[in-house]
């Protein structure tokens, strides 16, 4: 039985102590170390792409370094499980769609009034006839209610209709297209009629005495 155990040890012996056998062990240590030093910096990069914080890619690092090069397949599945699910990359990904989503909802143009969807060149809402839009009364295009000046042609809503209402010297005013409601037509209208009446009172008075003319003398 000695004998036995003896000659296996020794075989055993001779195995490790051939010079290739050795060699294959050296070079299989040299790679597991490797493996181990790779598996640190691929930690650091990894932290990297997953958080603004300097510290971090090198707290990972040494995570797998303090593994030993024996334990360091525990220390990565440790850092696995600890590390940030997202990149940064895809953080920002996710934050571009979402901000385009929104500017897209945001560009669909809705009635104030009924929240119902309405198109660009509509003038009234045609659920609750809610004004929208009013025409340039100097080039016809569709214009903002906000606005004080046209963006096609540069006209001033305020001082065009200013210029427009008041006279010009020796004539009537300017003849411009204005938007007007219904009650200033209708006051536009009894004044007319006013200073009609008001002009033929005179005419009438003085008809009869221009028709007599004056009295013959006897």
């Amino acid at each position: 039985m000695d004998e036995i155990l003896k000659t296996i040890g020794d075989t055993i012996g001779g195995f490790f102590a051939n010079p290739i056998v050795q060699l294959s062990f050296q070079l299989i240590v040299i790679y597991v170390i490797i493996l181990w030093f790779a598996a640190a910096y691929w930690a650091f990069r990894d932290m990297q792409l997953r958080t603004d914080n300097p510290v971090l890619p090198y707290v990972a690092a040494a995570l797998i370094i303090l593994f030993t090069f024996v334990l360091f397949p525990l220390g990565i599945i440790v850092y696995r499980i600890v590390r940030p699910q997202e990149k940064i990359g895809e953080i920002y990904e996710r934050n571009l769609a979402e901000e385009a989503l929104l500017a897209e909802v945001e560009s669909i143009r809705t009635c104030p009034t009924c929240q119902r969807r309405v198109h660009d060149e509509w003038i009234i809402c045609p659920t609750c006839r809610t004004r929208l839009n009013r025409v340039c009364a100097n080039c016809g295009r569709l214009v903002g209610l906000d606005w004080s000046l046209c963006a096609w042609c540069g006209r001033d809503f305020e001082r065009g209709d200013l210029a427009a209402i008041t006279p010009v010297s020796g004539g009537l005013p300017e003849p411009e297209r204005l938007e007007a409601t219904t009650a200033n037509r209708t006051a536009a209208r009894g004044s007319g009629t006013r200073s009609a009446s008001v002009r033929q009172a005179p005419r009438s008075s003085s008809g009869p005495r221009s028709a007599s003319g004056p009295v013959p003398e006897p």
